[in-house]
Parts: C-alpha cells; structure tokens; sequence
C-alpha cells in the first residue's frame, strides 16, 4: 500500500533529539525556544531549516501531560465530553462544576499549545534567512503555518477569546499581551490554513510521511467553518478534499484501521507518529486492560455505549433485535471494536472479565472509579513492544470525519440531500461496518443520524468535545447527569443480592456524576499563573 498520509515523520525523529528547542522562561509567552546562540548561527541552510520543522512538528515526549496533539490528551477530550472517565480522575475536575483556574489539566492544554506556537513562530521568523530551493522553503513554511493554525482553532474552541500572536515576544510584551476575540482568531487561522494549503501538495512519497499535507491544512479549515457554522464554506472545502481523491475509507474493520499495519492507510489524514524505541509512547500501557499487562486507565460510560445502533441500522429503544437481558447481543460491529465488554470481548484468544469478586484483574469493584467497561479501539494484538515503547501512530484527523463533515454541512447549508450524497458520504463508512445505508432524506431525522455516526465512528478519536461545543449540547450531555457502567446484573435487586453493588433499575453499575454549570463550563478558565503574571490578562466568565 502506498505511504501517503500526514504525520510526525519517524525518519527524522532521531533527528529532533539533538535540537535544542527549549523554552528558557517561567511564562508560556516567553517566544524564544532556541537561545540566541543557536539563533544567530542555526538558520544558515536546508538542513537547518528541515531540523527546525521537525521541532515544530514535536509534542514533546512520551510522557508529556495533556495537549491536543498525544493520543492521552486526544482521550481525554472525549471522556470529558460525556464518553467517559478516567480511573485517576483527572478528567472530573473539568466536569464535576469544581473547575477552576488552577486546574492543571486544563492548563496543560492551554499551555502546550503556546509551547507549540512559539516553535512555529520562531521559525517563521528565522525561515527566510535560510539559502535554500523557494519552492521547498515555501513547502516548509506552510506545515509550520498549519500547525500553528491548529493550535489556534484548538485554543479558541475551548478558551474562547486567547492571545493572537505571530512573531516572538519580548518578555514586557508576553506580561502585557491581551486576548483577541474568538472569532478574530478563527479568521487568522482559517487565512493561513487556506495560504497553507495553496502550496502543499496532496500526497507525499514514502520518504517524506509524515509531512502535512493539503489535506490536513483544509481538513482544520473545515473544522473552523464547522465551528463559526459557515456551512457553505464548510461544504466547499471538505468537496475540495473528496475530490482530491488523495483519501480512501478504508476496507478493514474499524478496529484493524488501527493495528500497525495499517498506519499508512490513506484513510488518515492528520495524525502524530511516533517510532519505537527511538520516537516512542506510553500511551498503550494507559488503555490495555490489566488482564494484558496495562493499566485500564479509561472507562467508557454505559450512556456512550447505548448509543450504538442493532444490525438493523435501529436504535435500541425502536429495534425488535433488541434484548434489554442481553444488551450487547445484535448490535453494530463497532459497539465490540470500540469498547470491551465483559464476557463478550476477546483480545489475542482471551475473554474480557470484569465480572465483581471474580478474582479477575479488572473486575468491576477492585477501583473506585472503573465502569467495568474499556477502550477496545487502538488494542493491537500484534503489538510485540513492551508497552511503555509503542511505535503506534494517532490519528487526529481521518478521511471518516471528511465524508461525515461534508454531509453536515450540505444538510445545515439548505442543500439538496438525495440518495447520491448519503453514498458518497455517510454510506461508505456504514458499509465498511457492515451496517445498513442510510436511506433518510428529511433534514431533522437526517441530523440525528449525523450526529449520532460521528459519535460511534470517531469515538476516542477527539471530536466529541468538538462536537457538543459546537452544537451547543455539552451543558445536556454533562449538567447534573447521572452515568453508569456495564451490565452487572438483570435488574437492581439482583445485583444487590448478588453483589451488594447499586444499580439503576436495568442492573447497570452507578458510577459518575457530573456537573456542568451552564452558561459557565462552555469554557475553560484562562490559568491562574497567566493572570497573575499579566495585568491584562482577563478571565472568563463565572471563573
């Protein structure tokens, strides 16, 4: 298979661990990440300059906490958007109505994100300094543009009005920098992804993955006209990726999309690589189960879980295949390729156990916060490496999420939407799944089932929050809501008498609470250390 998708280059991860890209000051607006003696002599030729992308291009390590580029922050978006939990709890100080400026998950985001700004800045400043081929320089010079683009489409979805800046700061200008509005900030964004995208090519020779490519700069466009609802625009930009024909669905079960290998299917389009024992992660040891020796860090929510449709393309509350005894039994293949569920899911010829007091390594009441159900996805069961050394790519953005775009915005524009858009779109990602085409044409049921795709088809994959955010729905997915876990017995009354365990009525485990504060919690607070160090630093509202 042809390698021709977007990532962070193995070839030249070796590379990056002998640049000095380090921040020198306390402050995230501190805009020098080379010392001025390697600025001064660094950007002197090609080589120079492609060290420096690859330093752009880095998230900064296996154990790095939470930013929007490693797979564990990904995660976490999802779970904190009412897909789930996380066994540590450091996703329930953003969604229990005690988040605050001082929370450091929030803060990490806000923070590697600047991180990442700064990098991209600096290069920019420095490129045209370098003697080196226009063309590749103009190439190099539109990656750096999309990545620094991504970070502010993040920054603004979940901070609302940030900080705009393109060139490094002084330390008196980072103390006094303000916040540009929200959507000020889109615009930029949205202008040099469009400037990026006009001078990067669609497809990369093997030699050259993990370079972005057009598709990933228009990809993040069309997730900012998503969000500023300009569904015209959002319409025309995800066509120009599909007629591209650079991106294919894939022919695999969802799940194997994810093995390694299958990591240079043109399915993907934006995603951060790494490489084994040289570029490696840990984030395999977080979402294998104890039973395969990891640490069975995510718990997907019973509510997620119900969300996925019977083989008859029915949800559960309308299908006849439905058995409320048996609640797993007749449901879309994704349901076990996402989510491991005790007693039905096998992983390299073993069953998932996580029955209560069966002497198991993940049964349900060993912790406190453990749902009894995992994450299933991204468990590849050819993976030999020890799990803290994962070469294993995450995807950010992949050719699914084009196709599912593009109908939403077709639906929201006013477009016609006949039999030919469902096929080109929404269709081929069901028929991969081997579920039912779709068939409806009415704009109000068409929504629910958009949106209801995109919820099972990108699950875990960082869209969720994204999502809700953008529909205005995450206050009815999160305020005061009551979540369970897996299916412990048939009804309540059994499960205590078998158990002492509480349920709710159907025998499912009571397990989170949140409570988002609406009109509040639809952001995140601008971290305290920022406010304190600059005077002009607002805060958002209820913080």
């Amino acid at each position: 298979m042809k390698k021709n998708i977007t990532r962070t280059t193995k070839n030249i991860a070796v590379a990056f661990s002998i640049l000095l890209f380090l921040s020198g000051c306390s402050d995230f607006f501190d805009k020098n990440p080379l010392s001025e003696p390697s600025d001064g002599t660094f950007w002197e030729n090609e080589n120079d300059a492609y060290l420096a992308l690859v330093g752009c291009y880095n998230v900064g390590g296996e154990w790095r906490s939470q930013c929007f580029w490693n797979p564990d922050g990904v995660i976490y978006l999802d779970l904190m958007a009412g897909n789930g939990s996380e066994k540590e709890s450091r996703t329930d100080g953003v969604t229990n109505g005690e988040l605050n400026s001082s929370n450091w998950v929030t803060a990490a985001y806000y923070n590697q994100a600047y991180e990442k700004i700064a990098r991209c800045n600096n290069f920019l400043e420095h490129i045209d300094e370098v003697d080196m081929d226009a063309t590749k320089k103009a190439e190099f010079t539109g990656e750096i543009r999309t990545l620094r683009a991504y970070a502010y489409l993040n920054l603004a979805l979940y901070f609302g009005d940030v900080a705009l800046t393109t060139k490094n700061l002084t330390l008196e200008e980072a103390n006094s920098i303000m916040r540009t509005p929200q959507n000020e900030v889109w615009e930029f964004a949205a202008t040099e992804l469009k400037a990026a995208a006009a001078g990067l090519p669609w497809t990369r020779s093997d030699s050259e993955n993990g370079r972005i490519t057009a598709g990933a700069a228009l990809a993040s466009l069309g997730r900012i006209q998503l969000a500023q609802k300009k569904w015209a625009d959002a319409a025309a930009t995800y066509k120009t990726i599909i007629d591209s024909e650079a991106h294919i669905i894939e022919q695999v079960p969802l799940v194997e999309l994810f093995y390694s290998g299958n990591q240079f299917s043109r399915e993907f389009i934006y995603a951060t690589q790494y490489a084994e024992n040289t570029y490696a992660h840990v984030f395999t040891v977080y979402v294998f189960p104890e039973q395969w020796g990891g640490w069975h860090q995510y718990s997907p929510y019973n509510e997620f879980v119900k969300e996925f449709l019977c083989i008859d393309g029915l949800p559960i509350e309308e299908s006849p295949l439905y058995d409320k005894d048996n609640p797993y039994e007749n449901r879309d293949p994704r349901l076990v390729q996402t989510v491991m569920i005790n007693g039905v899911t096998t992983f390299r010829g073993e069953t998932y156990i996580s029955t209560p007091y069966s002497g198991a390594p993940d049964e349900v009441n060993k912790y406190t916060q453990w749902s009894g159900y995992s994450i299933r996805k991204f468990m590849d069961p050819d993976m030999n490496a020890d799990l803290y050394n994962s070469g294993n790519n995450f995807s950010l953005i992949r050719y699914a999420e084009v196709l599912l775009s593009y109908l939403e915005a077709s639906l929201e524009a006013g477009d016609v939407i006949d039999q030919g858009l469902l096929d080109l779109t929404i269709n081929p990602v069901r028929r991969r799944s081997e579920m039912p085409i779709v068939t409806e044409t009415n704009p109000d049921k068409l929504r629910e089932i958009v949106r209801r795709e995109r919820r099972i088809e990108l699950a875990f994959e960082g869209v969720r929050y994204f999502d809700v955010l953008r529909w205005g729905t995450i206050a009815d997915e999160l305020e005061n809501r009551q979540f369970t876990g897996m299916k412990i017995a048939k009804d309540k009354d059994t499960a205590y008498e078998l158990y002492k365990m509480e349920t709710d009525e159907e025998g499912y485990l009571i397990y989170k609470k949140t409570n988002f504060k609406r009109g509040i919690n639809e952001l995140w607070p601008i971290p305290l250390a920022e406010l304190e160090i600059n005077p002009n630093m607002t805060q958002n509202y209820g913080y």
